[in-house]
C-alpha cells in the first residue's frame, strides 16, 4: 500500500499548468469508438481513471496508443459487444461505453459500474433515456443486455439534470435516424466539450451547455485531433492548496469562465485573485475568513467535486461555515479524518457545520474517495507536524503524481510504500 507523508507548514508558491479535464477526457475517449477513423486527444492527464478507461477500450478490441500526453484511439473493425466484467467495476465512467456502442452496433451488454463510494449514483436515468430511444433492456444475473435494433430519435425529459445520462444519450443518438431532443439536460462545461468533439467528428449537436440539447442523427463520423477543456476541479484544488498555506500561485491553462463559483468563494475568504487569458493568480491572506455557506448544485451552481477541498479550507477559516451537499448523499467521508486532525465539525445528514480553528495537527488518515483524498492532502499541507494519508490510489484516480506537483510548489511531501 502506498501512502503520502506530508510535513505541514510550507506555503505553496510558483506556477502550475492544468491538464485536460478528467470529466471531459473520459466520455470523449468513449465517444471515439463511434468512428473507425483514428482519434487523437491532446493533453490527456496520466491518471488512474484514464488508464482504466484505456484498459476497457483495449478489452473491447480497440487499439489505443499513448505518446506522452497524446492518446490515439483506433476503433476499426469488429468490437466486442460486451463491457469486460473484470474492468467495469474499476471505473464509474465505464457506463459511458453504452451510448457510443449502441450508436455504432445497436447491441451492448454491461454491468453496473464502479467508482468512488460517494452515494448510490443509480443509472436509472441512463436506462430511461435509452428505452425512450427504442432500446430493449433485459437484466439478468447482474448484467444489462441492450438490444438497439429499433433505435430512433426521440424526445427525452430528465427528472434530474444528470451529467452522465445527458452525455450517454447524446452519444447514443449521434448515429440514429431522426432527431433527439433532451429536455432538462445537464449544463456542465464538460457536456459542451463533448458536443464540441462530436461536432468536430461530423455529428450535429446543438444546445449543449443549455437545458435543451438537440441531436440530429448522421450516417457516419470521422476522425479528429482534439484537445479537451482544462480541468476546473484540478485548477480549484491547486488554488485551495495555495489558499490554505498562505501562498502565491499562478494556475496556467485555467478555465476561468467555468470557475466563477469557486473563485467568488475564495475571494470572499480574503484571497486576492487576478485573471489573465486562461490563467489565475491567487495571493492568500494570513488567515482565511469563513465563506458563510456553500450549497452544491448542478452547473452553474457550486460543483460537488469542490465541496471537500472547500470543507478543508473552512476548518481553519475565521468563523463558522455551512456546507450543504445536495448532489451525493455520502460525500462527507472526509469529515471524520479532518476531526482527527483537530477540526471542529458537526454533521447533520447532508449538512456540515464547520467552526474554524487556528491550526490543524498531523494525523494518520485515509483517502475514502478521490476528492476527499485531495481535501486531506490540502489539510496536511497546513497542519502542524506530520500527516500520513493512506489509500492514495484514490487520489491517483484524478490527480497525476500529485506529490510531484506539490513538491514543485514548495510542499514537503513524499510517496512511500507501506507493507
Amino acid at each position: 500500500m502506498q501512502i503520502f507523508r506530508i510535513q505541514g507548514g510550507s506555503s505553496l508558491n510558483g506556477e502550475v499548468k492544468i491538464d485536460s479535464a478528467k470529466n471531459s477526457a473520459l466520455p470523449i475517449l468513449a465517444a471515439s469508438v463511434m468512428t473507425e477513423d483514428p482519434v487523437t486527444l491532446l493533453d490527456v492527464p496520466d491518471i488512474e481513471d484514464v488508464s482504466n478507461m484505456i484498459a476497457i477500450l483495449r478489452g473491447m478490441g480497440v487499439s489505443v496508443t499513448r505518446e506522452g500526453s497524446a492518446v490515439t484511439v483506433r476503433a476499426k473493425g469488429d468490437l466486442s459487444g460486451e463491457l469486460p466484467p473484470r474492468l467495469e467495476k474499476t471505473l464509474r465512467a465505464s457506463v459511458f461505453m453504452v451510448g457510443p456502442m449502441l450508436s455504432r452496433t445497436r447491441a451492448f451488454t454491461f454491468g453496473y459500474p464502479g467508482g468512488c463510494e460517494i452515494g448510490l449514483r443509480p443509472i436509472d436515468l441512463h436506462e430511461r433515456g435509452l428505452r425512450a430511444l427504442g432500446v430493449v433492456i433485459d437484466e439478468s444475473g447482474g448484467r444489462l443486455r441492450c438490444d438497439g435494433r429499433s433505435m430512433r430519435g426521440a424526445e427525452i425529459h430528465f427528472d434530474y439534470p444528470s451529467v452522465g445520462a445527458t452525455e450517454n444519450i447524446m452519444m447514443a443518438a449521434a448515429l440514429l435516424p431522426g432527431k433527439t431532443v433532451i429536455h432538462n439536460a445537464a449544463r456542465e462545461p464538460e457536456i459542451a466539450d463533448l458536443a464540441r468533439f462530436m461536432n468536430a467528428c461530423g455529428a450535429k449537436v446543438s444546445g449543449a451547455g443549455r437545458q435543451t440539447v438537440t441531436i440530429q442523427g448522421v450516417r457516419k463520423l470521422r476522425g479528429v485531433v482534439f484537445r479537451p477543456i482544462a480541468d476546473r476541479i484540478a485548477a480549484g484544488t491547486m488554488l485551495a492548496s495555495a489558499a490554505i498555506t498562505g501562498g502565491d500561485l499562478r494556475v496556467l491553462n485555467a478555465p476561468t469562465c467555468d470557475m466563477v463559483a469557486q473563485t467568488s468563494k475564495l475571494r470572499g475568504m480574503g484571497c486576492e485573485i487576478t485573471e489573465g487569458p486562461n490563467e489565475l493568480r491567487l495571493k492568500a491572506p494570513k488567515r482565511l475568513k469563513s465563506f458563510g455557506q456553500i450549497q452544491t448544485q448542478p452547473h452553474p451552481g457550486f460543483p460537488t467535486d469542490m465541496q471537500a477541498p472547500m470543507f478543508t479550507l473552512a476548518t481553519v477559516a475565521d468563523g463558522v461555515s455551512l456546507l450543504v451537499e445536495t448532489v451525493f448523499e455520502s460525500r462527507f467521508q472526509h469529515a471524520r479524518d479532518l476531526q482527527a486532525m483537530g477540526a471542529d465539525v458537526t454533521i447533520m445528514d447532508r449538512v456540515a457545520v464547520v467552526r474554524g480553528v487556528p491550526k490543524l495537527h498531523g494525523a494518520r488518515v485515509k483517502a475514502h474517495d478521490l476528492r476527499s483524498g485531495a481535501a486531506l492532502a490540502i489539510a496536511a499541507l497546513a497542519a502542524e507536524g506530520e500527516t500520513e494519508i493512506e489509500q492514495v490510489s484514490q487520489i491517483d484516480r484524478g490527480y497525476a503524481a500529485l506529490e510531484v506537483t506539490l513538491r514543485g510548489l514548495g510542499a514537503k511531501i513524499t510517496r512511500e510504500e507501506r507493507g
